[in-house]
């Protein structure tokens, strides 16, 4: 069976010194180099927002970031503004090996929804082509690692496991913005079948 490395988001906004840092976040990218080119297929996801986003708390009046908000129907936390098209917090990290990648999925472009994960908005309205992408390349069993663990590396890990596919999380190489929230989503991914490297 052929394994896929799957990298949530090493983009530079997520980085120490990011507009939306994860603390650690840049340890983890020597980690994925010494790992990268033992896999065939390397998918990169990367949060693409327009400047207009609905997430930014800057477009929301007399809100912070890292306030909750009800958004047509679903929770949203409100971010500052990240990874924002064509900028430099969007690109990847500098020392990312990026010549092993076979390809990169954006997420977030669409103005009016967040999207966490890697398959899907977070209505679940409408997919990223990755699932489509990963079956079509024969791939059933995907190694996932990247930036946040407790946000958009947890919804993309759930999101395939709905869509069958076996995930094994790299622990090494993810950080979270909470530690303690992710300890929880552990147990959880855990209960879901989640194998842990």
């Amino acid at each position: 069976m052929m394994k896929t490395l799957l990298i949530i988001d090493p983009q530079n906004d997520f980085m120490p010194g990011g507009a939306l840092e994860v603390p650690g976040g840049d340890r983890i990218i020597p980690v994925i180099n010494t790992m990268i080119e033992s896999y065939e297929t390397v998918v990169v996801t990367q949060d693409w927002h327009p400047r207009n986003h609905v997430s930014f708390a800057s477009h929301h009046k007399d809100k912070k970031p890292f306030e909750m908000i009800n958004l047509d129907g679903l929770e949203q936390i409100l971010w500052p503004d990240h990874c924002v098209q064509g900028t430099k917090g969007a690109d990847f990290h500098p020392n990312l090996n990026m010549n092993a990648v076979s390809a990169v999925i954006r997420k977030g472009t669409d103005p009016r929804i967040d999207s966490y994960s890697g398959f899907y908005d977070n209505g679940r309205l409408k997919c990223t082509g990755l699932a489509g992408y990963l079956r079509e390349k024969g791939c059933r069993e995907l190694h996932v690692c990247g930036l946040a663990a407790d946000i958009c590396v947890a919804y993309t890990i759930r999101d395939a496991l709905e869509e069958g596919f076996s995930v094994s999380l790299i622990l090494q190489a993810v950080k979270a913005l909470d530690d303690n929230q992710f300890l929880a989503i552990r147990k959880e991914l855990k209960r879901k079948g989640v194998h842990f490297i």
